[in-house]
């Protein structure tokens, strides 16, 4: 059984013995305010074995008592944005032979962009993030799709390759906030039975941006200018920005309100400022669970990337097909992977959740990681590696790395629903931190992936590329069954340790 912590727990001799849903007495220090203890939860010397967190609690989280429609409405509005902010980050991966023949560079140079790009999606969380908290989550939602806007149109009218870059990396630096903001309104929308489903839809944005645009990116670059690609883009933000300014809510909680009125400006000016400093969301990594989940979620990336990179340049040349069109349509496949993985997995996330409570009468944030295991040790290995290796050895028809192309992006999403969900419940009171840290090295891992996979492709082959990836994908399982094992014990070890100082 993967979730052992609460059996630990029982046996500890710094904690009493409790049963389901009930609560008594502990002589335990309170934790650090705004930190989540470790179940069972510690507040004013109490142990609650009703939830893990107080995600439940309307007081504090005033979104939930929202109506249907409206966070339905909202959880669209949230996922277009990153549909929107993502799509032209794989979209030109078929249209670069037609910008570097544009701009008169190498297929190599732009390439290596990506990487850049990547690593700016994962930079910029350290900045959003701790902006975010000074000038509020809605305020610093609407300023990125803004500036988002803007940069689109200037990759559509750049008039040579250094413009292009600047504006693809400023467009970079916007796009990554709507990801984290974006997992902290559903978190904060949605109660924990029902949150990775509601992660599901929200994630289908995301994943659909960087699937469905090398797709679209094709057909257009075939027809039309690739400037096409980027005005395409232009419209798909600008639609996201009105919706945004009309449905993104504000988030007030009584703990943000209480005593701000009396404190003086020069006070509120030095906490501002130690907010803004981007240090602070690494210091969520001394969480050994939220570090490891982290490094899960990039050993995760690396197969989703290289999955994104390899019709145009394996693909084509093992079926002698030509043209970005024809490309662009292997996109579908790996689109349909991951949009279904992203429902299927959010749906069975809350299943497991449930299975859980049931069985031991509370929730733990990690007992959602089991419901990826599957995912981890058999649909992506097994998928990824039938994909490489008939490319490799060249059996089989077009079917095949078709098919298993698609049940590699079905595994990948599956998997990574349980570790966002996990994220953005772990330490509630720094959702927006824990996700900053986990995007920045997802983006790490996905800017190595764009740097590193046509030199690893022509130097050892497409099969053992997907052996790596498999590899990488098993070691992130067993990181996730350590974290759904023992994460609870090592949340509690820090707060135990950080109390003590």
């Amino acid at each position: 059984m993967l979730s052992s912590d609460h059996s630990d727990l029982e046996k500890s001799s710094a904690l009493p013995q409790f049963t389901s849903l009930s609560t008594t007495r502990c002589n335990s220090p309170a934790p650090e305010p705004g930190f989540l203890s470790a179940e069972p939860n510690l507040v004013d010397g109490h142990v609650s074995t009703r939830e893990v967190d107080d995600d439940t609690d309307v007081d504090k989280h005033p979104l939930l008592k929202l109506p249907t429609w409206r966070k339905s409405v909202i959880t669209f509005v949230a996922s277009w944005m990153t549909f929107a902010s993502t799509f032209s980050s794989a979209a030109l991966f078929p249209a670069v032979p037609e910008i570097a023949a544009d701009f008169g560079t190498s297929e190599e140079i732009i390439n290596v962009t990506n990487a850049a790009v990547f690593l700016a999606m994962g930079t910029s969380t350290l900045i959003w993030g701790p902006l975010a908290s000074i000038i509020g989550r809605r305020t610093a939602y609407i300023i990125s799709g803004f500036m988002l806007f803007v940069s689109s149109i200037g990759m559509a009218v750049a008039p040579n390759l250094a413009t292009f870059v600047a504006m693809r990396l400023l467009a970079a630096f916007e796009g990554t906030y709507f990801m984290v903001a974006g997992q902290t309104i559903i978190a904060d929308l949605f109660i924990p039975t029902k949150r990775g489903t509601a992660v599901g839809f929200f994630m289908s944005g995301s994943v659909m941006g960087p699937a469905l645009g090398p797709c679209l990116g094709g057909i257009i670059t075939s027809y039309a200018s690739w400037r096409i690609l980027f005005w395409t883009q232009t419209a798909m933000v600008g639609i996201g920005f009105i919706l945004s300014v009309f449905f993104v809510p504000s988030v007030k909680t009584p703990s943000s309100e209480v005593g701000e009125s009396t404190k003086r400006p020069s006070m509120l000016t030095m906490e501002n400022l130690a907010k803004f400093n981007p240090i602070n969301t690494f210091k969520m990594l001394r969480y050994p669970n939220i570090l490891l989940t982290d490094i899960a979620c990039g050993f995760l990336a690396y197969p989703q990337y290289s999955l994104l990179i390899g019709p145009e340049y394996v693909i084509n040349p093992r079926f002698h097909l030509n043209g970005s069109a024809v490309s662009g349509v292997f996109y579908f496949a790996p689109a349909v992977g991951f949009l279904t993985g992203s429902l299927i997995g959010g749906k069975f996330a809350d299943i497991t959740v449930k299975k859980w409570i049931k069985k031991r009468g509370m929730r733990l944030p990690q007992d959602r990681l089991n419901s990826g295991i599957y995912a981890f040790f058999i649909v992506v290995p097994v998928a990824y590696m039938i994909y490489g290796w008939v490319l490799e050895k060249e059996v089989g028809g077009l079917a095949v790395p078709v098919i298993s192309i698609a049940f590699t992006g079905f595994g990948i999403m599956a998997a990574f629903n349980s570790l966002n969900t996990y994220c953005a419940e772990a330490i509630p009171a720094h959702r927006t931190e824990i996700m900053s840290t986990k995007y920045f090295i997802q983006y790490v891992f996905g800017a190595t992936a764009n740097a590193t996979f046509l030199p690893l492709e022509k130097k050892i082959g497409i099969g053992l590329v997907s052996t790596i990836g498999a590899v990488l994908t098993i070691l992130s399982g067993c990181i996730v069954i350590l974290v759904a094992k023992r994460g609870l014990v090592m949340q509690r070890w820090v707060e135990k340790s950080r109390t003590k100082n």
